[in-house]
C-alpha cells in the first residue's frame, strides 16, 4: 500500500513539474522585428538575451532595402520594424494609406555629405555636382545639411523637414544629379561620379566610411531624424514592444551604440 502511495505521489509530482514547464514555456511572446543590417540589426542582437531574460524571444529580419519592411509590417508579417525616422514613416503612410505608428525613438545616424574631391566646405565651387537618393523623404534632411554651411537656402515660408529641390535658392548653382536608389551611394561615391554625395550613415557603414571622420559635412544629435521602431496602430501599447522599448533605451544598449560605433550612431529618448 505504501508502495503504491508513494508511485501515486511520484506521478503526481512529475504531473505538476510537467504543467509548470509548459506554463512556463508558453508565456514566453515570440517578437519579430524587421531591420536593416547596419546598425539595427546589430542592436536588436544585442538587445536578444535582454530581452530573453523578461520572456521574450525576438527574432530578427534583416531588409536590404527601404521599401519591403513597411510592407511586411502593414502586411503583418513582422510584428515591428526598426530601419526608418518619422519623416520617411509619415510619407510612406501618406503615400501608401497605412497606420504605422512610432513606438519609440532609438538612435540618430548622423547623415553626412561625402567628397572625394573637396577637403574643405569652404574649396567647394559654384556648379558643383551633387548625388542624392531617389528617397523623397530625405530631400529635406539634405537641403538643411546644406544650408548648414552656407551652400543653398531654403526659401521663407517652407518646411524645411519636408523641403525639396524646387523650394531652395541655389545661388551656388549646384548641379542636382539624378536620384538613386540610396543602397547605390556608396558605390557611387567610390567611383566619384559627382563632387558631394549625400550618404546614409548605415549605408555609409557597409562602405567601410567613418562619419566622423570621412564627412565633409555631418549631421548634429539635434536632428529630428531619429531612428524608431515602428508598429501597426494599437501595437505600441502592447507588453512586449514596451519592453523592447525598455531594452533599447537601456544603459547596456546605449553603452553598445556609444562604443561599437564612435559618434557614428548616437543613442536617443
Amino acid at each position: 500500500m505504501k508502495k503504491i502511495s508513494l508511485v501515486l505521489l511520484s506521478l503526481s509530482l512529475i504531473l505538476v513539474l510537467a504543467a509548470c514547464g509548459k506554463s512556463s514555456s508558453s508565456k514566453e511572446t515570440t517578437l519579430t522585428v524587421g531591420a536593416s543590417a547596419v546598425p539595427h540589426a546589430e542592436i536588436l542582437k544585442k538587445a536578444q538575451p535582454l530581452l530573453k531574460k523578461k520572456g521574450i524571444n525576438l527574432k530578427i529580419k534583416v531588409f536590404q532595402d527601404y521599401v519591403l519592411p513597411n510592407k511586411a509590417l502593414a502586411s503583418k508579417q513582422i510584428d515591428a520594424n526598426y530601419f526608418q525616422h518619422v519623416p520617411f514613416l509619415n510619407l510612406y503612410n501618406k503615400q501608401h494609406k497605412t497606420n504605422l505608428v512610432n513606438a519609440g525613438k532609438i538612435h540618430i545616424e548622423p547623415f553626412g555629405i561625402y567628397s572625394k574631391k573637396y577637403k574643405n566646405v569652404s574649396d567647394i565651387k559654384n556648379g558643383a555636382t551633387v548625388q542624392i537618393s531617389n528617397n523623397q523623404s530625405e530631400q529635406g534632411r539634405i537641403l538643411l545639411l546644406l544650408e548648414s554651411k552656407g551652400l543653398v537656402k531654403i526659401k521663407p515660408g517652407v518646411d524645411k523637414v519636408t523641403a525639396t529641390l524646387k523650394d531652395i535658392d541655389n545661388f551656388k548653382h549646384l548641379k542636382f544629379l539624378s536620384p538613386i536608389a540610396p543602397a547605390l551611394l556608396p558605390k557611387a561615391y567610390q567611383n566619384n561620379t559627382a563632387d558631394l554625395f549625400a550618404i546614409n550613415t548605415n549605408f555609409a557603414l557597409q562602405a567601410n566610411l567613418t562619419p566622423n571622420k570621412d564627412a565633409l559635412i555631418l549631421e548634429g544629435s539635434k536632428s529630428p531624424y531619429a531612428n524608431i521602431v515602428a508598429v501597426n496602430k494599437g501595437d505600441e501599447k502592447k507588453k512586449a514592444i514596451k519592453e523592447l522599448i525598455n531594452v533599447l533605451h537601456s544603459k547596456d544598449i546605449q553603452n553598445f551604440i556609444k562604443e561599437k560605433y564612435k559618434g557614428a550612431v548616437l543613442p536617443v529618448k
